[in-house]
């Protein structure tokens, strides 16, 4: 059963995120003011990545070691999001692996349709290769439409012949932008973050008329084998809840190393909005346990 403290904050996020007649400018500042909530810890350094092909942030601890990164994607329906409102998560991240953390600023849609995020992505974690780091070193994860914007990066990463990540983490991942699974009807009164509400719109920016099944836009239409192990972490009170499911038992029928892990009774990318409670910190210490045995020594 959820706590009382992740409770509560559930209960301001049903009254912020559905509010009716916000524009699209008014939802990115929206978005961004939740993660100033959360502002990274006092010793952890943020600075822009001078040179990186896109607009990034590092965010390292004091002991995170250099040799290695983790990168994480951010979510928002690829319409809103920036790597200012994942300061906290990537802190949280990034210590509990021991390494520095990269949040690029992909392109968004409507200005920037897929796939737009997908070449920033690549270019970013070609970025690391050509600065030195070795991809056993790299592990790579995203929330939401940054969870299938990882799996698409690998994807797209793994076709272009480039070396792979060691491991791979998402959570809540968005992986068919058809939004046609059970869970999108059967838990939409239960997901204050995603549904017919802002989904519908978001994924139809993204595509800008290209299929749904498109991909490297709804990775659960791509072929994956080659990849890297998953970890995928997913509420059973949202809407994403299939597409987690889906994704998994298409990467285990191709071979990939996969955990699928359904917690109960919580929301959409969770960790991002309650970072300080239990079911919080025991999702990044999941994750980062997972990256730790895959990263190469």
């Amino acid at each position: 059963m959820p706590s009382d403290a992740y409770r509560a904050i559930l209960d301001t996020l049903w009254a912020q995120e559905r509010a009716p007649g916000v524009s699209l400018a008014e939802q990115r500042a929206n978005y961004d003011a939740i993660g100033d909530q959360y502002p990274p810890p006092a010793d952890v350094n943020v600075e822009d990545a001078v040179g990186a092909p896109v607009p990034s942030i590092w965010v390292r601890a004091p002991e995170a070691a250099t040799d290695g990164a983790l990168v994480w994607f951010h979510g928002g329906g690829y319409v809103i999001g920036s790597p200012h409102g994942y300061r906290r998560l990537a802190a949280d991240l990034g210590r509990a692996t021991g390494l520095q953390a990269l949040v690029p600023d992909y392109r968004l849609a409507p200005e920037h349709p897929h796939p737009a995020a997908v070449e920033d992505a690549v270019a970013t974690y070609r970025w690391l290769l050509d600065g030195g780091l070795a991809p056993e070193r790299i592990v790579v994860g995203g929330d939401s439409a940054g969870g299938g914007l990882a799996v698409a990066t690998l994807v797209a990463l793994r076709d272009g012949g480039v070396p792979l990540p060691g491991a791979a983490a998402l959570l809540s991942p968005w992986t068919d932008l058809s939004l046609s699974s059970s869970t999108w009807t059967s838990r939409a009164e239960l997901d204050p973050l995603v549904g017919v509400h802002n989904a519908p719109d978001m994924a139809k920016a993204y595509l800008a008329g290209q299929p749904v099944s498109t991909p490297l836009a709804s990775p659960i239409h791509a072929e994956l084998s080659g990849l890297p192990p998953l970890l995928i972490l997913v509420g059973d009170h949202e809407v994403l809840l299939d597409d987690a499911r889906a994704l998994a038992q298409l990467a285990k029928g191709a071979g990939v190393a996969v955990i699928l892990e359904e917690y109960p009774e919580l929301h959409h990318v969770w960790p991002v909005f309650t970072p300080d409670t239990v079911e919080g910190i025991e999702a990044v210490a999941m994750v980062s346990t997972f990256w730790r045995r895959h990263l190469g020594r």
